[in-house]
């Protein structure tokens, strides 16, 4: 019976390096402990209930400390909307009824409007509020 928890553990261990959250690499510490159980005992009942235990228990009294050491980020910013929150220059005046406005963002110029419909001269200073589309939606600073 051993060669089964040994088989079970490696397929928990694989399914945590395929997973994030660090939740299967549990299950697979109480099948090693059901394995070495297996070597004492014949008795498959005492080993699924050694792999149940500890699993169970390692799961409620680790799992906590564990996430305080290892922090998974919530959101991570990416491509487009890394932009917003940061400072632009008007580089095409912006006038959202004719459609018409770019700001240069970190050497990229994006198209923009603002965010109340006002008019924006070129060379002012905005900040990018959002992202709506391709745009990015601007409001001054």
């Amino acid at each position: 019976m051993w060669i089964f928890w040994l088989i079970a553990a490696g397929v928990f261990f694989i399914i945590e390096m395929a997973t994030i959250g660090f939740l299967v690499f549990w299950l697979g510490i109480g099948a090693l402990l059901a394995m070495v159980t297996s070597f004492i005992t014949d008795s498959v009942l005492i080993q699924v209930i050694v792999f149940v235990v500890t699993s169970t228990l390692l799961l409620i009294f680790t799992r906590p400390l564990v996430n305080k050491f290892v922090k998974v980020p919530k959101e991570v910013k990416t491509n487009a909307y890394s932009i917003i929150g940061k400072k632009a220059i008007v580089v095409k005046a912006i006038n959202n009824i004719e459609g018409e406005g770019q700001v240069k963002i970190d050497g990229d110029v994006w198209s923009a409007k603002s965010v109340n419909d006002e008019e924006i001269p070129k060379d002012t200073e905005v900040e990018i509020a959002e992202i709506d589309g391709v745009k990015a939606v601007v409001k001054k600073v």
